[in-house]
């Protein structure tokens, strides 16, 4: 009996031991580091996570979607959490659309962080996260999706893996459409499943912009330009179609293509808007300038006529027509339909280099048009001060003076116009509200700018009386 009762306070002591034992370190937990582990605790427990925004839409002028944004995922891994790095390789590969031995690669890593998959559709993101994989996670993002892949896509431009723009619209906008993320503080349990989630700062959608493309417009004049490519295969081409009356562009093309939901796939040198990023020799189109000038200030008329051999010197220079031909006699509105060098050059004699020179600066040429598009060239004028003795057999013709493609449609949009200049642009409302259209100003008189022809459209110079279309005039 007594050895019973001996064993049964020898089991009391020490469990009144292990009881002063366990009091006495809860004192000295809840005191001397009761600080520490509170902080601790909030940051197991409480985390503030950043919502991101979503990025403002880019529509046609008809409410086309262009440009959208949707939900997704940047999947990530702590390699050291990931015990069998080889299955998990297997069990993703199909899923981020990687091989398994990139991604077994990226799983072994001697890191803490890894990036395996940015962006990742929000369907795909979830078939990934249900997975379970230990050490693989799952950060929301928001992804750009182009829905009509090509269509002006260098108009459009693309977006990083930051959600930041990097070319077009895209990038010259970037602080309208991206809008401002949020903030959520999320309460998880000792398990990390989270229990209560506040959203501490909400965050704001980007603007939308409505541009004043014509999505289908925009289509037929890919196409058209494709056409182009194929057949005569040029290092690249631009085409631009402009409402004279108002400068909004309603079609802005450039060959080759590209796919903005795939930059990386593009050829060399596609992402770049060749309307606005590329200064040429206007050539032949440049007649119009010249002609415009000289009848602006009367020095000759539609009916003028000129005597037309195949060639003329100037200074230390012949300048030939196209084809050589016997002396002939062609009026002005002749001249310019059939894009004679020789009559360009003679009705450019007629202004001097002074006046000349300034019509070419009053059309715009020499300076940036304005539009509100990123990364536009501003070409190059022969400044006064250099002309020599041949430049107005050069000059005339579109010769020795570079120019951009959206130079080159402003000029004549002011001609098709009545002889208002107007700059253009593309971006027609944000977040619905209308944008005020650029004051134009007016460069030569409504005669010299254009008559209308019977359906009452503008008609340079008045050659639609004599039954010549001006849109010819653009060179051979």
């Amino acid at each position: 009996m007594a050895t019973v009762q001996r064993r049964i306070g020898l089991i009391f002591g020490l469990f009144f031991l292990l009881l002063v034992l366990a009091a006495g370190r809860t004192m000295y937990l809840g005191t001397v580091h009761s600080g520490t582990l509170r902080a601790a605790a909030r940051t197991q427990q409480l985390t503030h996570e950043t919502v991101p925004a979503q990025r403002g839409t880019i529509t046609d002028r008809n409410g086309i979607d262009l440009a959208v944004s949707e939900p997704a995922q940047d999947i990530s891994a702590t390699p050291y959490l990931v015990k069998n790095p080889l299955n998990a390789a297997q069990r993703l590969a199909p899923l981020l659309g990687e091989s398994q031995a990139t991604l077994l690669k990226d799983l072994s890593e001697h890191t803490g962080f890894v990036y395996l998959a940015r962006a990742l559709p929000a369907k795909q993101a979830q078939q990934v996260m249900a997975l379970a994989i230990p050490g693989i996670a799952g950060a929301p993002v928001m992804r750009r999706v182009y829905p009509r892949g090509t269509l002006a896509a260098q108009v459009l431009g693309i977006v990083g893996t930051e959600g930041k723009g990097l070319t077009g619209l895209e990038y010259s906008h970037n602080s309208l459409l991206r809008g401002s993320a949020g903030e959520r503080r999320v309460i998880s349990d000792a398990l990390g499943q989270p229990i209560s989630i506040d959203n501490a700062h909400p965050e704001q959608a980007g603007a939308s912009l409505s541009l004043t493309l014509d999505a289908n417009i925009q289509r037929r004049t890919e196409n058209v330009l494709s056409a182009v490519g194929k057949v005569f295969a040029p290092k690249d081409a631009t085409a631009i179609v402009m409402d004279p009356r108002t400068g909004a562009i309603l079609a802005l093309a450039n060959w080759p293509q590209m796919n903005a939901n795939d930059p990386s796939a593009a050829p060399e040198g596609a992402l770049e808007n060749r309307a606005v990023g590329f200064d040429y020799e206007p050539g032949s189109t440049f007649k119009a300038v010249t002609v415009s000038g000289a009848l602006q200030r009367g020095l000759i008329t539609p009916n003028t006529p000129f005597s037309i051999p195949d060639q003329i010197q100037v200074a230390d220079r012949t300048i030939h027509d196209d084809t050589e031909h016997a002396e002939e006699t062609l009026t002005t509105a002749q001249i310019l339909a059939q894009s004679s060098n020789v009559g360009a050059i003679k009705i450019g004699g007629l202004e001097g280099p002074d006046h000349f020179n300034e019509w070419v600066h009053r059309f715009g040429f020499g300076a940036p048009t304005g539009v509100d598009l990123p990364g536009e060239e501003m070409g190059r004028t022969l400044p006064l001060s250099e002309y020599s003795g041949s430049s107005m057999g050069n000059l005339p013709i579109g010769q020795g003076e570079l120019v951009t493609p959206m130079q080159m449609a402003t000029a004549y949009s002011a001609i098709a116009n009545g002889g208002i200049l107007r700059p253009p642009h593309i971006v027609g409302a944000v977040d619905g509200r209308r944008q005020p259209e650029p004051a134009g100003h007016r460069v030569i008189s409504t005669t010299t700018g254009g008559s209308q022809d019977a359906r009452g459209r503008p008609c340079p110079g008045g050659y639609c009386q004599r039954g010549l279309d001006p849109r010819l005039s653009t060179g051979r």
